[in-house]
């Protein structure tokens, strides 16, 4: 039951870069790739909060999440449990 991370697609919704929403939200760009790609462990209520505020969007719209069979029909395979954040 993988969590799938989608700012990726927000942010080129909103034609706003890594950098600028760094800059606004007040995390570094290397934060925001991690959360982008779904490498994290955990994210902070207050910078989801800052990430809906920034980009004009619901917390649903960042974070989803897939059945197996649906991520398998996307990704090919599951994450490797290393890659799952908790």
């Amino acid at each position: 039951m993988p969590i799938v991370m989608r700012l990726d697609r927000v942010m080129a919704d909103r034609k706003m870069s890594s950098q600028e929403l760094a800059d606004i939200i007040g995390i570094s760009p290397v934060n925001v790739s991690r959360i982008k790609t779904g490498r994290l462990k955990g994210i902070r209520f207050s910078t989801l909060t800052a990430m809906c505020e920034a980009l004009h969007c619901k917390p649903g719209d960042i974070i989803d999440w897939m059945s197996d069979e649906e991520y398998i029909e996307a990704f090919g395979s599951l994450p490797r449990d290393d890659d799952q954040p908790n």
